[in-house]
């Protein structure tokens, strides 16, 4: 079967790679937003719970799965779903494991050209916010625009092809180079070099952040100490409550579940493809915590660092209480237009967001170019070249439909958020229920360093986690579907969304049938090897 014989070439290798899926923007940007609007530092409390009893279950969960699928060659969520689960239909189920990363990609590579246009200017000078500090909200509002084009709909021209969309055709080509490179000469290679090198950034970044004097903007002076105790100190969500109560607020645990959702990367399908790769004998459940960790230390230790203390130093509460895209490119703009040395500093931190973006969106093609190879049997040229033309078209979809960045709005509510919770769900009961807690042990236990406790999956992911998972998506759906839902009804952008995730859906499924009878075969020319080797036993 095509690609079946590719494997990581070194633990730290699969160890980066992995790591470097979770690492993303939601890590510097996403999280210290969270934590500050959701009760700083108690938002530990249901982080830290989601984490352990949501997050850390199904990483493994997607680990075992990988490993056990690849005894066969697999490599794509039908494939391996289907093997598994003992029946075809758990195939068309593992469809959504390349549904939602490619969704995701859809508008994840234009945030990622952002981040590269933004790295590209401060590295050239060209964001200049001026000398009065009164118009600088206004000029980088406009810097935000001229890059997203999201003041209006349609493509980012202004009167000739703007810099931004050669950008953005810029990192599709490095996205498909490296993934056309494969998995331990594309990927495992450009982690290897990336994920030190965001490490490099993000500390050049958090030292000079910590050490930044104290700021007087005419009304009150602010310190960097300050701005951590906004982000840091325990306090209510809203007025006059105590500080307690934030744990009896729901919509903060649904924040906090969602956060561990999508930072690790677990529900998408990309770690059970990743994991696929490993060596027969290799260990998983050290490298998945060692991965999660690694994850953790980024997000906590960096992002909750620097982003929003900075922020607060500068701008004071206003500035520091934008949502993730605001904070990103409006808001951090003007901390390094106050910050001295800011151009340095500035294109440092936008390069890390593309390199943590880039390691990112390679692990969302992955899944899709293994189901290529393997539902239609061709190479990896045929596959890319597949995926590059339906992925594109996205993009365009994304590029076109700007105006209050409605389309990649869209599309994250119904993948990112409602997607990854229903898909994680089935993945779990998967594992636990159909293919078997025990067994699922035994495969996570083969060639394990670190062993895995048996109540982990006898207890934690039959009941545990599946029902957690259930009061978690009820909650979040109950909070915040009916509105997507109106707004699908009315039309517009918020349906075409919905077209586009169907189709794509389709596209995936009748694939899924192309290659049904393939897995079908291989399943039972192993089954019925496995069955000749116990009669010989015999």
């Amino acid at each position: 079967m095509a690609g079946s014989r590719e494997h990581w070439g070194t633990r730290l290798g699969v160890i980066l790679a992995v790591a470097g899926s979770a690492v993303g923007l939601g890590n510097f940007l996403r999280f210290p937003g969270q934590a500050a609007a959701n009760g700083g530092g108690m938002f530990m409390i249901p982080y830290f719970c989601a984490l352990l009893l949501l997050g850390i279950p199904i990483c493994w969960a997607e680990w075992t799965m990988g490993k056990a699928g690849s005894r066969l060659g697999f490599h794509s969520c039908p494939a391996i779903l289907g093997h598994l689960g003992g029946h075809r239909a758990w195939r068309y189920v593992g469809a959504f494991g390349l549904l939602m990363p490619t969704v995701v990609y859809l508008y994840y590579v234009v945030v990622e050209s952002w981040c590269l246009a933004y790295a590209w200017s401060y590295l050239r000078g060209t964001i200049d916010l001026g000398s009065n500090p009164a118009e600088y909200g206004q000029r980088s509002a406009a810097v935000f625009t001229s890059f997203s084009g999201d003041d209006a709909d349609g493509l980012v021209f202004r009167g000739g092809v703007h810099v931004s969309v050669y950008l953005w055709l810029a990192t599709i080509a490095a996205n498909f180079a490296l993934i056309y490179r494969g998995i331990s000469k594309g990927i495992e290679k450009f982690c290897n070099i990336a994920m030190p090198i965001m490490l490099l950034c993000a500390l050049c970044v958090l030292v000079r952040v910590l050490t930044l004097p104290a700021f007087d903007d005419g009304s009150e002076t602010r310190t960097v100490l300050a701005g951590l105790g906004f982000m840091w100190n325990p306090k209510p969500v809203q007025e006059g409550a105590s500080t307690w109560s934030v744990l009896g607020n729901p919509k903060v645990w649904l924040a906090a579940a969602g956060q561990i959702f999508f930072t690790l990367s677990v529900g998408f399908g990309v770690i059970v493809t990743y994991a696929s790769y490993l060596k027969p004998k290799q260990d998983i459940v050290l490298s998945a915590t060692t991965a999660s960790a690694t994850n953790q230390f980024f997000e906590v230790c960096l992002g909750g660092l620097i982003t929003i203390p900075a922020a607060f130093l500068f701008l004071g509460i206003a500035g520091a209480s934008k949502g993730t895209f605001g904070l990103a490119f409006n808001t951090l703009p003007i901390v390094f237009q106050h910050m001295p040395a800011g151009r340095l500093f500035g294109f440092l931190w936008f390069f890390m967001l593309f390199l943590a973006a880039i390691t990112s969106s390679l692990s969302l093609l992955q899944p899709v170019i293994a189901f290529l190879e393997e539902a239609l049997n061709i190479g990896r040229r045929a596959s890319v070249t597949i995926l590059a033309v339906v992925t594109a078209s996205g993009n365009l979809f994304v590029i076109y439909f700007s105006r209050n960045l409605a389309a990649l709005d869209t599309l994250d509510f119904w993948m990112a958020q409602v997607g990854i919770l229903i898909f994680g769900a089935l993945e779990v009961l998967l594992l636990a229920w159909v293919f078997g807690a025990r067994r699922g042990h035994q495969v996570a236990s083969v060639g394990a360093e670190l062993r895995p406790p048996r109540w982990m999956f006898t207890v934690l992911m039959r009941f545990v986690t599946p029902a957690l998972l259930l009061v978690v998506l009820v909650a979040w759906c109950s909070f915040n579907v009916r509105g997507y839902i109106d707004a699908v009804r009315q039309g517009g952008v918020a349906a075409y969304g919905v077209v586009v995730i169907l189709g794509l859906l389709a596209f995936f499924l009748v694939l899924v049938r192309i290659g049904d009878r393939r897995w079908g075969a291989v399943a039972s020319s192993a089954q019925a090897r496995s069955e000749a080797g116990t009669e010989t036993r015999r």
